[in-house]
């Protein structure tokens, strides 16, 4: 059941990768996605980008900090999320520039979500194929959150050693929010351990369930007052019909994560038509993509990002779908849910 007063933001992943990774549409559809009233944008990241199977494989991929400065400079309000960073680039470096992202956007408009990747080949390529990745990452947010104090630092650890190191932005809090971005088990525990967010990206709401009942039983354990936000990123296409929605999307390869990742089995006992992917796939008219939302604000959710990668090919059509004909719906249900508690 959803929380009165819950939290809820709504956010863009923005199209700074594939074939329509084009200025325009990135300053464009920014623009737009502020002024209809979305909350954030967001960014993946790869050095080397291999597309997905699942997706266009054009390799363009606009460097995420470059994005999310142009964006910075385009918008005034905008949450600019990563998701995920990937920890191939050394933390002191990261940690600038973070801070400088958030200095020339403003204060609390950045959150940093990270994750350990998923292609062997980006790591080989800088000389970190045989690293752990969990605990490079582990380390790497460690320095970071030292750097941001704008202090002095001097660290001995696994991976980096430095002395008397200071940066300067820091930010405007002391610190930038760290998400951990993941689906499996493990990601819950690390987002408890050490982040402030979890983001799962695509995940189905029956498995997303369970990994937020995971993550309230671990933060009561560990002590923490609130639990990590819950964000999550699902394949979004809108449609006048289910079936037109669904013509666009390769949701057979979607499957394939869905077996690989171990998520939850659906109810139909198997994976073999879109429905199995209730929530990872969110696809169909506006009214379709409110009740999925509603579910998984209902599941536990504070942020969902709607992901429109089978659809930029009309990118400013369908931020205008979503923010006229969807997001007004999704405001005035959590008005009316926070009544009387």
């Amino acid at each position: 059941m959803g929380l009165a007063g819950q939290i809820r933001r709504y956010g863009l992943l923005l199209p700074h990768f594939g074939a329509h990774a084009s200025r325009e549409n990135l300053l464009e559809g920014a623009r737009l996605a502020e002024q209809l009233g979305f909350d954030s944008v967001w960014v993946r990241d790869h050095l080397v980008f291999h597309p997905h199977g699942m997706e266009g494989q054009d390799r363009t991929h606009v460097e995420p900090f470059v994005t999310l400065a142009a964006i910075a400079g385009a918008t005034n309000r905008l949450v600019l999320g990563t998701g995920s960073l990937i920890p191939y680039r050394h933390p002191i470096h990261t940690a600038l520039s973070l801070s400088s992202l958030e200095r020339m956007a403003g204060p609390g408009r950045v959150i940093a979500g990270w994750g350990i990747g998923t292609f062997d080949h980006e790591f080989a390529a800088v000389g970190l194929g045989d690293v752990k990745r969990a605990d490079l990452l582990r380390e790497q947010v460690d320095v970071m959150r030292r750097l941001w104090t704008g202090e002095s630092v001097t660290y001995e650890g696994q991976f980096y050693r430095f002395e008397n190191v200071d940066i300067h932005p820091s930010p405007a809090d002391g610190t930038i929010p760290i998400w951990y971005c993941g689906n499996s088990v493990l990601s819950v525990r690390k987002a408890v351990e050490y982040c402030d967010g979890w983001m799962p990206g695509r995940i189905t709401l029956k498995t997303f369930r369970k990994r937020v009942e995971r993550l309230e039983m671990l933060s009561a354990e560990y002590g923490r007052v609130q639990r990590p936000v819950a964000g999550a990123i699902p394949i979004v296409s809108p449609g006048r019909t289910k079936d037109e929605a669904l013509e666009s999307v390769n949701w057979r390869e979607m499957m394939q994560q869905a077996i690989s990742s171990k998520w939850e089995l659906p109810d139909s006992g198997g994976w073999t038509a879109p429905e199995d992917l209730d929530g990872a796939l969110i696809a169909g008219t506006a009214d379709d993509i409110v009740d999925a939302s509603e579910r998984y604000h209902d599941a536990g959710l504070e942020h969902l990002v709607y992901d429109l990668r089978f659809r930029f090919d009309g990118w400013l059509d369908h931020i205008a779908f979503l923010g006229e004909e969807v997001l007004p719906r999704l405001r005035r249900g959590a008005a009316v849910g926070s009544v009387g508690g």
